[in-house]
């Protein structure tokens, strides 16, 4: 079982990630939605296509962008289309 954890509490926690470049994929269904804001910041990837990212809030603490997904990735991705993967201080743990 991986779970994403930062300040405390777990973000996701799923039996079924996708590890993609040493980065743990979660299952939309697998995320605590009620810990995220939205952001503005995107970026593209060349072979996975563009990333949205999310703000992590836990205990009015914000970390910012510490999430991301692919919503609509190219094709070679197509396997983490709207899975998350977390940076920015937050630990996995599988």
């Amino acid at each position: 079982m991986a779970k994403a954890i930062w300040n405390g509490a777990v973000l996701a926690e799923s039996d079924d990630t996708i590890v993609v470049e040493g980065n743990h994929y979660f299952p939309p269904a697998s995320v605590n939605d009620e810990l995220f804001t939205d952001s503005d910041h995107h970026s593209v990837c060349p072979w996975k296509g563009t990333a949205s990212y999310r703000n992590v809030v836990v205990d009015g603490q914000v970390n910012g962008d510490a999430a991301w997904s692919y919503p609509e990735p190219k094709d070679a991705a197509a396997e983490i289309a709207g899975y998350v993967a977390f940076w920015r201080g937050v630990t996995v743990e599988a």
